[in-house]
């Protein structure tokens, strides 16, 4: 089966998605880069496939245009303004928005019909976007939402009590910003809950570094870029393999009409359906500020 992906935007985030999925055994057979900077791309491509001779999958990576989307399977978006020091992820949607409309019309006017992965800030607002831009069924449209703050977490937790992070069970989910949050009512370490290891202090001091890890990183090294580019071969591999896997990305959600980080079942038509947890009092209003956080920024880009 052809398993095609075209990047879209090939800066850091693109790249290290790149890199990583050449560094993972994947049913991807077709990689192509696209971006503005076109000779940059193609010194990346070449690059790429001076690594085949030791990668675990045979991939054919080529640079290309928009034409190359109209047989994809997957069309990553990871175009955009980068986050600056002192800026939220919010800050950047003005900028993203104009960029995100081009893109989105180039990649429809030539007859795409896969699965857009959208990995730009504002996460969530750019997901919607997407498919308000490109028309396709919402099960088409996906985000890595709350994916990357999720494997923040774990690793945080398992780091803490010196456990394997796959072996932690608990989600980051709502918007891909400063609203998001953990519903530590449904964390576990395998099958125990994670109050029976952690106090209160404890489990506020990593949600606190969860949330305010992009900012660390970006005062530090000026990008965040291997964790995401980690998180999308993980839902890549998950789209094409059909593996009804349940990740936290931003999909659909019908009872507010947008995009939002929350556990979902993936499979090679997308989105299968979201998992919906139950949530205590307090979880149940983090969950509504943070739908509203992101409705408000729907608002104040498309009105």
């Amino acid at each position: 089966m052809r398993n095609k992906v075209v990047i879209i935007g090939c800066g850091n985030v693109g790249m290290s998605y790149a890199y990583a999925l050449l560094n993972q055994k994947t049913s991807v057979n077709e990689l192509v880069l696209i971006d503005l900077n076109m000779e940059r791309v193609k010194g990346e491509v070449m690059d790429l496939n001076h690594c085949l001779a030791f990668a675990p999958s045979k991939i054919d990576i080529k640079d290309g245009t928009y034409e190359d989307c109209k047989d994809a399977d997957i069309v990553v978006i990871a175009a955009g303004a980068n986050q600056n020091p002192g800026e939220t992820r919010m800050d950047l949607i003005n900028k993203n928005s104009k960029i995100f409309k081009s893109i989105v019309e180039s990649v429809m006017n030539n007859n795409f019909n896969g699965i857009f992965l959208v990995a730009t800030n504002p996460l969530d607002v750019m997901t919607y976007l997407t498919w308000k831009y490109s028309g396709l069924p919402a099960h088409k449209i996906i985000g890595s939402g709350t994916s990357l703050d999720t494997a923040r977490l774990r690793y945080l937790i398992g780091d803490k009590l010196k456990i394997n992070p796959k072996n932690v069970h608990a989600y980051v989910i709502g918007e891909h910003g400063d609203s998001e949050f953990v519903p530590w009512s449904n964390a576990s370490i395998g099958l125990q809950n994670i109050h029976d290891f952690l106090d209160e202090g404890e489990l506020e001091k990593i949600y606190v570094d969860v949330r305010d890890a992009a900012y660390d990183i970006i005062n530090r090294k000026g990008a965040t870029c291997y964790g995401i580019g980690m998180c999308l071969v993980r839902i890549t591999n998950a789209i094409l393999g059909d593996e009804n896997t349940i990740l936290t990305v931003s999909s659909y959600e019908p009872n507010n009409g947008i995009f939002v980080g929350g556990p979902t079942i993936l499979n090679r038509q997308g989105t299968r359906e979201r998992v919906y947890v139950k949530l205590n009092e307090e979880e149940t209003r983090k969950l509504t500020n943070s739908i509203e956080v992101i409705k408000e920024a729907i608002r104040n880009v498309t009105e």
